[in-house]
This record gives C-alpha cells, sequence and structure tokens, in this order.
C-alpha cells in the first residue's frame, strides 16, 4: 500500500523502515492525514508475520515539529457546530473522540507485540516527540541542534496523546513536571541523562542502530506495561511522592496564578494517572485534553501565539509587489546600550555590521558590549568560542560617517532629541548610497515629523526594537505617512533575517506598544497616589497576568527616562496631555530623591550589589502616598482588571486611530512587545473573548470610579451595539505566499 505523507520499506530482514516525509513541507508535522496513515501503518504491520520490527524515522532535516495547531482549531469549530445543532453531550463526546484518536494510535504502537524503535535525526518536539515515546526503543543522532520536548504548555494546551503519562514513568518526578510545565525543549545530551532516549549515534548509523537493537532481540513492551513496573519517583502516596505534589502545587500557584487550565490539568493528570494503569491513565489524560481544547485561553493562545505569529513571521503584512530583498550590510548610528544590542542581534545573524558613534573610544564600547553578551553565552553553553570571533569580525566599531558608503541599510539609534537625530541624518546623508533605506529606532518620537529633515521620506521608516533586544522578539515598524513599499518591505525583511517577529504600525506618538504599556504604568502609579499599598499593586498586576509588576516596570525602564518623556509630551501637546499628579510624583522620586530606577539602584524598589539578596520595595514610599488604603478594603478583582482593561481600551483606541489595522498584530505584538497576560490572547482578544458588550459594561463601570481613562472610544461602542468582534469586523488579511 502506497501513502502521501510515509514510504514503508521492508528489509530482507523483516525489518519495516518508515520514513515520514511529507510533501511540500520543510518540516513534518502532525496532521490528519499523517495521523490517518500511520494507524494504517501499524494495522499493516501488526497483522504481518513478515514484519519482524519496525523503525520510524524522517526524511527531512528534522523528525517532527509537532502538530498542526490548524486541526485543532478545525476540531472546535466542528465542536461548536455540533453544539449548535445536537447538543452539549453530543458536541463533547466529538470532540473526546477525535482528540483521543492520535492517543489510541501510538498506544496500538505500544502494545503491536512487534519491536518499534525510532530513530530521531533531529528536532523532535510536541506530538512528533509523543511518538517517539511510545517506541520501545529511541536512538537519535549526533547534532548539537537536536531538541526534543513537549511545548504544548506555551500555546494553552499540554501533551494529549501520551506525554503525561510517559514522560513521569520514564523520567523522576520533579524532572517530569518541568518538562511537561515550562514547555522547554532538551538537548539530545540531556534527554538521554533523564532516560527520554537510549543512545546517540553518528547521523550516519541512525537508522543501522534502531534496525540492530530490533534484530538484537529488542523487547516489543514498555516498561509500564511489564509486570512489577515501578514509578521512578515511587508511588504517588510515598514519602517522595507526598513532598513532591504539594510543593508542586504551591510553585504551579505562584508561577501561574491559576490563570492557565493547561497547567492545572498538567498538574492533574500526573497526579491522577501515576495512580493508574496506563490504559486508564491516557483515557484520563483525553478528558483533561477535551476539556482544554474547549477553554477560550487555549482558542486564544493558539491562534496569538501559534497561528497568528506564524503568519507576521511568513509576511502576511509585507507588500507584495515588492521583489524579495537580502540585506547584507547595515550601520547602526549611536552605539549605546539600544545601538549596540542591534547591532549583536544583526552580527549574530550574519550580517556585517558598522557601528558609528560620535568617537572611536565610544564606537569601541558598542563593540564590547556585543563581545560580553557572546561571553555570556559561551560560559552558558549556548554557543562555542568560535561563533565570539566570527561574530566580533562582523562588527566594525568607528566615528567615520563614510563607513556608510556600502551599507545596505541604515539604523539611527541615538538618544531620543530631534535636534540629534536631524544632525545624525544629515551626516548620513551626506554618505549614503541614493537607494538605501534609512530607518530611526524611536520609541515614542512620530515618524512623519521626524521624516521632515530627511530628502527622501519615501526611504524612511520606523524600526522599534525592545530592551534587552537580545531577549524581545518584537519589532514595531512604524509606516510614517510618506514611508515607501520599498522601506517597509525591506525593514519587514530584515526584521525576518534577524529572527525577530515584526509587526506593521501607522504613525502615531508612542505606536502601538508604548501606548498600552506607558497606560498600565500610569495605572500602577494612579493606585499608588490612591494609597493602594505598593506591594499590593505589584501582586495585583502579575496575579492579573503581567510579568512584572507596574512599579518594577517603571524602575526596569529607569524613572528619569520616564519624567522626560512626560516633560517632551506636555511640552508638545499642552499641560492637558499628561497628569500633574503622576508628574509630581516623578519630580519627587527623580529630581528630589535621586531615585533613577535600576540603574543607580534606587527607584520604586532598593536593589543589592550584585549576588547580595534580592531587591526590595523602598520603606521611603508611603511617605509619597497622599493617604494610604486599608488593604482589606480593597477589592483585588477589581486591581486586576484595571490594569487589564486601561490596555485594552488603549489598544482598541489604536484601531480607532488606524494605527493598527490588523488584530493580529495587536495581540501578538502586546504578549510578545509587554507580556500583557498570554492566556486571553492579547489586548483585542481579550475584548473579544470577554465579548465587547461585556467590555464596555465593565469600562463604563470603572469610568464612573475612576475616569476617563476607561472610557470606550466610539468604535468599541458601536461594536458592542452590532454584536462585532475585532476579528470578525477587521477579518485578517491571508498571508503573503
Amino acid at each position: 500500500m502506497s501513502y502521501k505523507n510515509f514510504k514503508v520499506e521492508t528489509d530482507a530482514d523483516g525489518i519495516a523502515l518508515v520514513t515520514w516525509d511529507i510533501p511540500g513541507r520543510s518540516m513534518n508535522v502532525l496532521d490528519e492525514t499523517s495521523t490517518n496513515e500511520l494507524d494504517a501503518i501499524v494495522k499493516a504491520t501488526t497483522a504481518d508475520a513478515a514484519v519482524k520490527g519496525v523503525v520510524i524515522t524522517s526524511a527531512k532535516e528534522a523528525f517532527c515539529a509537532g502538530a498542526d495547531l490548524s486541526m485543532l482549531e478545525g476540531m472546535n469549530q466542528a465542536y461548536a457546530k455540533v453544539f449548535k445543532e445536537q447538543g452539549e453531550t453530543a458536541a463533547n463526546q466529538m470532540l473526546f473522540d477525535q482528540s483521543r484518536r492520535f492517543s489510541l494510535v501510538l498506544r496500538s504502537i505500544e502494545t503491536s507485540g512487534k519491536p518499534w524503535a525510532a530513530a530521531i535525526n533531529g528536532l523532535a518536539l510536541g506530538g512528533g516527540f509523543e511518538i517517539t515515546l511510545c517506541c520501545h526503543y529511541r536512538v537519535a543522532a549526533e547534532n548539537p541542534k537536536t531538541r526534543l520536548g513537549l511545548p504544548e504548555v506555551k500555546v494553552g494546551l499540554f501533551p494529549g496523546a501520551g506525554g503525561t503519562q510517559r514522560v513521569p514513568r520514564l523520567v523522576p518526578p520533579q524532572d517530569a513536571m518541568t518538562i511537561l510545565l515550562k514547555g522547554d525543549p532538551v538537548t539530545i545530551d540531556k534527554a538521554k541523562a533523564l532516560n527520554l532516549i537510549h543512545a546517540i549515534v553518528p547521523a550516519a548509523d541512525l537508522v543501522k542502530a534502531a534496525k540492530d537493537w530490533i534484530k538484537g532481540g529488542g523487547k516489543a513492551i514498555a516498561p509500564w506495561d511489564e509486570k512489577g513496573f515501578k514509578l521512578p519517583g515511587g508511588p504517588v502516596f510515598s514519602k517522595a511522592g507526598m513532598m513532591m505534589f504539594p510543593a508542586g502545587n504551591a510553585i504551579y500557584r505562584r508561577e501561574t496564578y491559576d490563570n492557565y487550565p493547561a497547567a492545572r490539568a498538567i498538574m492533574s493528570c500526573v497526579y491522577e494517572g501515576l495512580q493508574l494503569p496506563i490504559d486508564a491513565a491516557l483515557r484520563v489524560e483525553s478528558r483533561y485534553f477535551t476539556s482544554v481544547l474547549r477553554s477560550k485561553e487555549a482558542a486564544a493562545m493558539i491562534r496569538s501565539l501559534f497561528l497568528s505569529m506564524q503568519e507576521l513571521n511568513k509576511g502576511a503584512r509585507r507588500p507584495k509587489d515588492v521583489p524579495a530583498t537580502k540585506v547584507k550590510k547595515i550601520a547602526v548610528i549611536g552605539a549605546g546600550f539600544m545601538g549596540a544590542s542591534v547591532g549583536y542581534v544583526s552580527a549574530r545573524a550574519g550580517l556585517d555590521v558598522v557601528l558609528i558613534d560620535r568617537d572611536q573610544e565610544s564606537a569601541d564600547k558598542g563593540k564590547a558590549h556585543a563581545q560580553k553578551v557572546i561571553e555570556d553565552q559561551i560560559k552558558k553553553g549556548r554557543a562555542k568560542p568560535g561563533d565570539a570571533e566570527a561574530l566580533l569580525a562582523r562588527i566594525t566599531p568607528t566615528a567615520d560617517y563614510a563607513a556608510l558608503k556600502d551599507v545596505d541599510l541604515v539604523i539611527e539609534a541615538v538618544f531620543e532629541d530631534r535636534k540629534v537625530k536631524a544632525d545624525t541624518f544629515a551626516k548620513a546623508q551626506e554618505h549614503m548610497k541614493p537607494d538605501v533605506i534609512f530607518a530611526s529606532n524611536t520609541s515614542t518620537l512620530p515618524i512623519t515629523s521626524l521624516a521632515e529633515s530627511f530628502k527622501d521620506q519615501g526611504k524612511f521608516v520606523g524600526i522599534h526594537f525592545f530592551s534587552p533586544v537580545e531577549k524581545m522578539m518584537l519589532v514595531e515598524i512604524i509606516k510614517g505617512k510618506n514611508t515607501g513599499d520599498l522601506a517597509l518591505a525591506t525593514a519587514l525583511d530584515y526584521v525576518r533575517q534577524i529572527g525577530k517577529t515584526p509587526i506593521v504600525v501607522n504613525d502615531s506618538r508612542g505606536f502601538f506598544a508604548n501606548r498600552c504599556v506607558g497606560r498600565y504604568v500610569a495605572e500602577g502609579n494612579e493606585m499608588f497616589l490612591e494609597g493602594v499599598p505598593p506591594a499590593m499593586i505589584e501582586n495585583c498586576a502579575k496575579m492579573a497576568g503581567m510579568p512584572v509588576g507596574p512599579l518594577s516596570l517603571s524602575d526596569e525602564v529607569a524613572l528619569d527616562l520616564g519624567l522626560k518623556i512626560m516633560k517632551a509630551t506636555e511640552a508638545d501637546l499642552g499641560p492637558n496631555a499628561i497628569n500633574p499628579d503622576q508628574k509630581k510624583l516623578m519630580v519627587e522620586m527623580v529630581e528630589k530623591q535621586g531615585r533613577l530606577g535600576r540603574k543607580n539602584s534606587k527607584g520604586f524598589y532598593d536593589y543589592p550589589e550584585k549576588g547580595k539578596g534580592q531587591k526590595s520595595l523602598w520603606p521611603g514610599l508611603s511617605a509619597l502616598q497622599p493617604k494610604q488604603l486599608d488593604p482589606d478594603t480593597l477589592d483585588i478583582e477589581e486591581l486586576k482588571q484595571r490594569f487589564l482593561v486601561v490596555q485594552a481600551v488603549e489598544a482598541a483606541r489604536t484601531v480607532e486611530d488606524h494605527v493598527i489595522t490588523d488584530p493580529r498584530e495587536a495581540d501578538v505584538g502586546s504578549i510578545l512587545g509587554f507580556g500583557f497576560a498570554p492566556f486571553t490572547g492579547g489586548t483585542l482578544s481579550y475584548i473579544d473573548f470577554m465579548g465587547p458588550k461585556k467590555f464596555v459594561e465593565l469600562c463604563h463601570k470603572l469610568e464612573a470610579k475612576y475616569g476617563s481613562r476607561f472610557t470606550p472610544p466610539k468604535l468599541l461602542e458601536e461594536m458592542a451595539a452590532k454584536g462585532e468582534t475585532f476579528y470578525g469586523r477587521f477579518a485578517p488579511k491571508k498571508a503573503a505566499a
């Protein structure tokens, strides 16, 4: 029998080699066709007496990148249809049967009576890794880039085809929970040490090693199907188990604030499943998986963190009529922390970088930053010594603008001051080739007005990086009024080259991300001035799903920078554009108390010397509060809502202002750019999944108590009245081919 996604060849020894190779794809993914064909292959090889064993491998560089999550989205749509036509019971049964199917196929491999060996030739993630776990033997090819793991929790799901049951039956419970709850893939060396794979061999010997294991009498039985099997960490209700699960539950609550149904389900699956025989345990896992699949958190996270991010990374917003560009050499003007970091990530991606500053010493400092970052990577085992040499050879520090003569793209990263930037543009244009694109890395200043001092405004674009550049995955590309398609396409192509995720926004003060996150920081200040205890402000923000509290974030950004932006906004737009009480607080902190934030070790927090303890809230904060409220009288749910609603309202305003034209960019941008509660799917998904009508009602309730910052824009009122959603009204266009 022939298959679309697999090739099956049986050798003279009776060993069937199953090679996975989905046509037209760079990587294998688990889709409906692969599941059906794998099921047929298991049945055929089990029934064929001539087949003595089976080896499964891949013809591609990787084994499998995981499940095709668009398939799961389709299952949810089918669920909604059956729910509407036949009721909840029938819909639940349909979803359970569909989502359990792959788990049953994998179990049939395990119980086929024929030895199965997985020959893992590269990356194996998610459902792909679950296939290998049900095989009786796992051998991996030597490859430092190979990673094995179960990252489903990062998109609001969990391994639903046996991963939560097989991993803790192979690995000590603490390691198993780390693998499942963090979702971080491991190297093959770590996987072998943990007993997740049995052997590592040279790539040329991979399939032979798998076949040799079968020929050598490999047993066709999983450890947990053998009589007398013992769990690696002992029974759940043993002394070791009782040390693990209560502590694990406490850590889970501390890390997630119970915002993630998938993480809670993992805890339950492992706890309940390890007390049961494997078949019953797999059934329990499937029930939890079906429940999580129906959650709005999973739907939101799959859409934003997988489907939308994938589409944006593939160039969904790239002008279609512009031929592909490949940037080979860039110049970064301004070798301070931001410019040096942009230079580093560009060199890391293989681009040649000219790093320009006002004098040679400053430019050299920028290159030294790159050296420090790569050396830290080497110490952590994430890079090799040779990588540092190659990367640093690509960075040329200089004070001479003549070095711009042969670059393909110029990125300006100088001080956030109009005059300084205009002087930089003038110097650069004397030496640039006429067709070169020029980008300003500004965080707040409108691109259209900056472009006025540039000769060809069509070649001028904004590229806003987020700090720290080495870690932050988002880049905001800003279209000025006169930015041309070539400039936009070049910026998008460059961002793709350096491995970041781009969003395209139209011009405005603060663009998208800073407008929203500015509201978050300001809301923390508002609560502070109301008399909410500072610790409560920080903790409620984290309970709402934000990665750090607003006071802590203010310190990281720097309080003096916040004050400068406030003063610049006031100068440009007048006194009504800022909150005078917040300005007074910042003047007190920065100018009178000399507290600038983390950079001088004192802001809202006090920072100890490196390695000497943790930061703590400054005891003098209470003296700066006009009054102190009794924490027992405060509504925690309302405080949490205020943090999310104030940002979501601003995101809706950016849509009304035509800054954001595609809801995918608001959602992906808000999660990657400033950590907006990922379980919501992002700022606009937060509104959509709550329902615009209910959201507008909540806005009006908060508006009556706290003021106009919660006033919903007219667009949102209109959508609520019509029963529209952002993803319905502003349906994203299909990704570019």
